[in-house]
């Protein structure tokens, strides 16, 4: 059953109910960037403000299409041929042209597209003139926000509802006043939890109230639930982490280390030693691949990808900051490329089945696998498991592939995709999601694959059976498991 999440309540709770990632939600707000504190939208249950919110979110883009077309129409050179000959009626129609691009009763300051138009869009950014377009995307993600605070207490505190006020009416100096108070008081990494339901929301109304136009891309992608290609606070260009991740990738055998061999001893077809057995890899560029004679007679594969090395912003291997960022926003990454030199340094033959399964960036690393055309006709990928990952912007060649991903919803990282607690789109329905919320609750504790091995080795969860029943086929023995050193060249 696609879409299973455990219901978010206090640490330690959890359950079962449909996912909500078909909606984004957040509190109402004014239209002008002003906070909505009516009673009506504070006793709205999440799931009717998360749809509510569709329905600006849906509008936003259609003000700023119909200010674009006007704005292209007064500045082509047909106008101007009409406004020699008829120098009467161009003036008419160049005033009520005006009107309706600056009407803030209707369209707002929506001029935009070519010199002229962005030029003033961006004068309009200076001043704080915006275009109604924008006024409905702050409105989408207030509620969306609002939504988040209803499931999500801590972001109801007043300091944090103050934060988010204020990043809401882009009142940035009051933004940052309340995230210092909120940091001395709770502490860095407690801040980070108590927002992280809500960090993409907050980076994009950042985006769209800033005086940067070119950061907005990443706000209007964010609200239509798309893949962003820029960064949200300058709008530089995905591609410019290309160049700073260059590697043709590279994998050499490499012996384990008696941890690993002590804990890869005890391992099998289960996901709970999967993410045991990712936790004894590390995260400075070891990567496994085990054979294992299935008992229907065939010879399986699986793979198993770490995390993101967060000592340095780059190092010599792909399991780096660099590699996590690239990844993200990209498929073809030196992890990816790696990964393939493992497998293929294996000999592992065309057409094997093979499943791979990922914590954080070897998540985010295995699903790029599956949206790999080469990747996918070379081997038959039939399941991709991701602990922790942010890839729900991702989708694979082949649609068979069967997605697990497991999510724990105080981890701030699988958010990272766009799609987070308050986001209002939905997975795939062949995909499986499964959420909950434990004791772990600061992040990075909550990030730890041991956090989610443990929290899945709980009785009180059905998620360890559920996920093991979908990956039987690999039940077996096993013949080899080989750890590989990964490098980026």
């Amino acid at each position: 059953m696609a879409g299973q999440v455990g219901t978010e309540a206090g640490p330690g709770e959890t359950g079962d109910r449909k996912d909500e990632t078909g909606g984004r939600r957040r509190p109402g707000g004014t239209g002008d960037g002003k906070p909505r504190s009516d009673q009506a939208a504070q006793g709205c249950d999440p799931d009717l403000l998360i749809a509510t919110s569709v329905l600006p979110a849906d509008a936003a883009p259609a003000p700023g299409q119909g200010g674009a077309e006007l704005t292209a129409a007064c500045a082509s050179w047909r106008s101007g041929a009409q406004a020699v000959r008829r120098p009467g009626w161009a003036l008419g129609t160049a005033l009520a042209a005006a009107r309706a691009l600056t009407n803030p009763a209707g369209l707002g300051l929506a001029p935009n597209g070519g010199a002229l138009g962005e030029t003033v869009r961006s004068l309009g950014a200076l001043t704080r003139l915006r275009p109604a377009g924008v006024a409905m995307a702050v409105d989408a993600f207030a509620l969306r926000i609002e939504a988040a605070a209803k499931e999500h207490p801590n972001l109801a505190t007043p300091l944090a509802k103050r934060l988010t006020d204020a990043v809401i009416a882009g009142r940035r100096v009051q933004a940052l006043r309340a995230a210092r108070e909120l940091s001395d008081l709770m502490g860095v990494t407690r801040t980070l939890t108590t927002l992280s339901p809500v960090l993409m929301e907050l980076l994009a109304l950042n985006g769209l109230l800033d005086e940067n136009p070119t950061n907005d891309h990443f706000a209007w992608v964010t609200l239509a639930g798309g893949i962003p290609t820029t960064d949200p606070l300058f709008g530089l260009p995905a591609g410019l982490i290309r160049h700073l991740n260059p590697g043709p990738g590279r994998a050499e055998r490499a012996e384990p280390d008696p941890v690993l061999e002590k804990v890869l001893a005890r391992s099998g077809n289960d996901i709970v030693r999967y993410i045991e057995d990712i936790c004894g890899l590390g995260n400075h560029g070891l990567a496994l691949l085990r054979s294992i004679a299935c008992t229907d007679g065939t010879q399986r594969y699986v793979v198993l990808l770490p995390g993101t090395s967060f000592g340095r912003l780059s190092n010599s291997t792909p399991q780096d900051l660099v590699g996590a960022f690239d990844g993200v926003l990209r498929t073809d990454t030196t992890y990816t490329r790696a990964v393939k030199q493992m497998l293929l340094r294996a000999g592992v033959p065309a057409g094997a089945e093979v499943m791979a399964v990922g914590h954080s960036l070897g998540g985010i690393t295995a699903m790029n696998l599956a949206c790999d055309v080469e990747f996918v006709s070379t081997y038959r990928l039939t399941h991709v498991i991701t602990v922790g990952s942010p890839i729900d912007n991702k989708r694979p060649v082949d649609p068979a592939v069967r997605v697990i991903s497991l999510v724990n919803k105080y981890d701030v990282i699988p958010g990272l995709d766009g799609r987070g607690p308050a986001s209002a789109n939905e997975v795939p329905d062949n995909w499986l999601e499964l959420a909950w919320t434990d004791e772990t609750y600061d992040y990075p504790l909550s990030h730890a694959p041991q956090a989610y091995a443990d929290t899945l080795d709980s009785p009180e969860l059905p998620f360890r059976a559920q996920v093991n029943e979908l990956i039987t086929a690999y039940e077996g023995e096993v013949l080899t498991n080989q750890p590989y050193q990964l490098r980026d060249k």
